[in-house]
């Protein structure tokens, strides 16, 4: 079985950050996300790799390279544009040829990997298998209905869905999703969807079967979602102190701090990730916080928030939370005091703060 990673798409939802940086690699706990999509899939036995990759594949390349990091192999596909999930399927099928293969978009995260859903499918051999799961806001995403458990109908992003049920991510297919991806048309969007090419299959008997997810599964394309991914991770971590931390600290619940930090005279209130070589000094880090490599927090608090490598805060007297900063961002007090904060900062951005 093999596995097709989608990795392009602009990430407008996520700018000014995705203008310098791929979305997929974007930091959960100081990990980016493609890289948890690649390791389900080497926790489920899969270890030939396809990645479609857009604008950003010298970003992704350069991250991934040749998959030696994880003992895989990886096969660079090169969509020219977004043009649908359909179409990436469609652009792979030399990679794929007619082996079964797990189709996981690259910025999607879900509890407890896919191991058990590919045994799943490669002992019952259906012809499709879609995972399912349960939203407030469905219009967001891929519908499926249901009736006595079967899949009658999918919708892409419906004004007025009929169930709750959206598509999950992750896509298990055999070789007859390629006659379904050529004998569908573009949508309104002007895009091949992968819900066309599915409906397509069930309408032709094919057996596609619904699995529900039951933990927790982020499409990490929002900044709330993401956040809530980073906390829903954070939440999984051990303690670990590599890191220095001064008898003035206070370090307290599940911390991670890795070579080269140090803590001094600073609160570190977990679940926190502190990265490599940077400094928390005279500052509180509240829970669900990832801080990156050689960040410096100085005279300032952060909560739930995600601050990628390079960056500094200083001297802010108001709390920052909520926060996606990115890389060589400065942010540091100004004369003038302001009432709140709520930061989503591009690379090399640089704040001062009223």
């Amino acid at each position: 079985m093999k596995g097709l990673i989608l990795s392009g798409g602009k990430g407008t939802r996520l700018r000014p950050i995705t203008y310098t940086s791929a979305k997929q690699l974007i930091p959960i706990a100081n990990k980016p996300i493609l890289f948890y999509c690649i390791e389900a899939l080497k926790e489920a036995g899969i270890k030939d790799i396809g990645i479609v990759v857009g604008d950003t594949k010298e970003d992704v390349m350069n991250a991934v390279g040749n998959g030696s990091l994880w003992d895989i192999s990886v096969t660079y596909i090169e969509q020219e544009k977004p043009a649908g999930l359909a179409h990436a399927v469609l652009i792979s099928e030399d990679f794929l040829k007619d082996d079964p293969f797990v189709m996981y978009l690259g910025d999607n995260l879900i509890l407890g990997g896919i191991k058990g859903l590919v045994k799943e499918f490669m002992e019952t051999s259906p012809n499709c298998h879609i995972l399912l799961s349960k939203v407030p806001n469905p219009s967001q995403f891929g519908v499926a209905e249901l009736h006595n458990g079967k899949i009658v109908k999918l919708v892409e992003k419906p004004e007025k869905p009929k169930s709750d049920l959206a598509l999950v991510g992750v896509y298990m297919f055999d070789s007859y999703i390629f006659d379904a991806v050529k004998n569908i048309k573009p949508s309104w969007r002007d895009e091949l969807e992968i819900t066309d090419a599915i409906q397509y299959l069930i309408d032709k008997g094919y057996n596609v079967q619904p699995h529900m997810v039951k933990g927790w599964w982020k499409d990490t394309g929002r900044l709330d979602d993401l956040l809530e991914a980073n906390k829903m991770v954070l939440d999984t971590i051990a303690t670990r102190i590599e890191g220095l931390v001064d008898d003035e600290s206070r370090v307290d619940l599940k911390v991670v701090i890795e070579k080269g930090a140090e803590i001094i005279k600073s609160t570190i209130r977990g679940p926190v990730i502190i990265g490599k070589n940077s400094k928390i000094i005279n500052s509180f880090i509240g829970p669900f916080t990832s801080i990156g490599n050689k960040v410096t927090v100085k005279g300032s608090e952060v909560e739930h928030s995600i601050i990628l490598d390079g960056s500094s805060i200083t001297d802010i007297r108001h709390r920052i939370e909520d926060s996606l900063i990115g890389k060589d961002v400065e942010v540091s007090k100004s004369p003038l005091k302001p009432k709140a904060y709520r930061f989503m900062l591009g690379d090399h951005s640089k704040v001062g703060v009223l």
